[in-house]
C-alpha cells in the first residue's frame, strides 16, 4: 500500500498548537520560530500555567529550559492529548465544491494529455479519518513518537489514500470552511474501523520502523563490542596476574626446599595461598574463554533484549466524513486519438476502482501507467 497513512508536517503543527493556545486564552508572541507564551492560571488545560519559551525545530532540548515544537516533541502529544480530551470525535462534510479533481497515477504517469475531467455525483458515503498518535521505543529508551492520518471507508473497510490528505488540507487555517455535524457512526463500528485501520498504517511506516531497528541494532552492536572489548581485556589482565602467581611459586618452591623450618612455614602458607589464588584466576580464564567461544550468549540476549523495538499505535482523534461518490468522465487525447472513459470515483478519494489492461490483465498503476486507450484500454507494457 503506498501513501495510504499522511504524516503531520511542521506547519500543520505550529498552526494547530497556536489555534489551539489562543482557544483556551493563552496570549503568544511570535518572533522568528522563537514564540514567547503565556498560559492564564485559570485556563481549563492540564497544560503548564504560565510563561515559557517555545522554539518550532526538531534540535534537542536546550540549557535555557526553552520546549520545543516539532511533530514528535513531547509538548505537541501533550498539546494534542489536551486537545483530544474534549473532541475526540466529530464530523465534516466534503462535496466536489471543495475539492479538485485528482487524476489518478496512471494517468499522470501516460503519455496521454487529459483535456478534461467531470465528475457526476450520485450518492454519498461515509470515511473516518483516524489520527494515531505513534510511539516506537525500546525498553531502555525512548526512540521515535509522531502522528500519521488514515482514512478508512465505514461501510467496505476499504483504505481510501486521498482522503486523509483531502481533510488535512481542509481542515488548514484560511481554508473556506467545511460543513460540521455530529457523527452518525455506531460507537461499535468506529471500534472496529479504528482497529482495521492500525495494520495498513504500520505497514505503511514499516520503512521508519526499520529504520529505528536498524538504529537501535547498531546501538546493541556496538555495545556488544564494547563487552567482548572489555572481556579481551579482562583475560589479558588475568594472562598476565597468572604468569606473575606461576613465577611467584616457582619462587616459593625453591625457598622451601633451601631455607630453615621457620622460612619454610611461611614459604609454604603463602604458596597454598599463591596456588588457591591460581585455581581461582584459572577457573575464571576457562568461563570467559567458554563465553567468548559461544559469543556470550547471555549479555547477547540482555543487550538484545534492551534495545528491542515496542510500536504502540494509539487513536487520537476520529473524524466522519461524508463524501460524494459517483462517476468521473476523462476526456484522454494521444495525437488524433480522443475518447472519453468512465471510473468509478469519490469527492477527496479519486478512482475508487481498480482499472486493469484489457490485454495482459494487470492492473494500471503508476509504474504501469496507461498506454493506450482505443477501443481498448492497454497499459503501457502492452503497447
Amino acid at each position: 500500500m503506498t501513501d495510504a497513512a499522511v504524516p503531520v508536517t511542521q506547519s500543520r503543527v505550529e498552526d494547530f498548537t497556536a489555534r489551539y493556545l489562543r482557544s483556551i486564552g493563552s496570549q503568544i508572541e511570535i518572533q522568528g520560530d522563537k514564540w514567547e507564551v503565556q498560559i492564564p492560571e485559570d485556563a481549563e488545560t492540564d497544560l503548564p500555567k504560565g510563561h515559557f519559551g517555545l522554539v518550532c525545530d526538531t534540535t534537542e532540548e536546550s540549557d535555557e529550559g526553552l520546549k520545543r515544537l516539532h511533530p514528535e516533541s513531547p509538548f505537541f502529544q501533550e498539546v494534542l492529548e489536551d486537545a483530544a480530551d474534549g473532541a475526540l470525535l466529530g464530523g465534516v462534510s466534503i462535496d466536489a465544491s471543495h475539492t479538485e479533481m485528482i487524476i489518478p497515477d496512471w494517468l499522470r504517469e501516460a503519455d496521454i494529455s487529459v483535456t478534461d475531467a467531470e465528475f457526476v455525483p450520485y450518492y454519498d458515503r461515509q470515511a473516518l479519518a483516524v489520527l494515531f498518535r505513534v510511539s516506537i521505543e525500546t525498553v531502555s529508551e525512548y526512540q521515535r513518537e509522531f502522528l500519521r492520518g488514515i482514512a478508512i471507508d465505514t461501510r467496505s473497510g476499504e483504505i481510501l489514500p486521498n482522503l486523509d490528505q483531502t481533510f488535512l488540507d481542509l481542515t488548514e487555517p484560511g481554508r473556506d470552511t467545511i460543513l460540521a455535524h455530529e457523527m452518525t457512526t455506531e460507537t461499535e463500528r468506529i471500534g472496529e474501523l479504528v482497529d482495521a485501520s492500525r495494520k495498513p498504517l504500520v505497514e505503511d511506516i514499516q520503512p521508519t520502523i526499520d529504520e529505528t531497528h536498524q538504529e537501535a541494532s547498531r546501538a546493541a552492536d556496538t555495545e556488544l563490542e564494547e563487552y567482548r572489548q572489555l572481556q579481551q581485556q579482562r583475560e589479558e589482565e588475568l594472562d598476565e596476574k597468572l604468569d606473575r602467581l606461576r613465577s611467584r611459586i616457582k619462587e616459593l618452591n625453591a625457598t622451601i626446599d633451601d631455607s630453615e623450618q621457620e622460612d619454610r612455614v611461611e614459604a609454604l602458607k603463602e604458596r597454598r595461598d599463591r596456588k588457591s589464588e591460581q585455581e581461582d584466576i584459572e577457573s575464571e580464564l576457562t568461563e570467559l574463554r567458554q563465553q567468548r567461544e559461544r559469543g556470550y550468549p547471555e549479555q547477547q540476549r540482555e543487550i538484545r533484549n534492551r534495545h528491542a523495538l515496542e510500536v504502540v499505535v494509539t487513536p487520537a482523534t476520529v473524524t466522519e466524513i461524508e463524501c460524494e461518490r459517483g462517476d468521473a468522465e476523462f476526456k484522454l487525447t494521444n495525437g488524433e486519438v480522443k475518447q472519453t472513459i468512465t471510473v468509478g470515483y469519490g469527492s477527496g478519494v479519486g478512482v475508487t476502482e481498480e482499472i486493469s489492461c484489457d490485454k495482459c490483465g494487470q492492473p494500471l498503476t503508476g509504474d504501469r501507467p496507461l498506454g493506450a486507450f482505443k477501443e481498448t484500454l492497454r497499459c503501457v507494457e502492452c503497447t
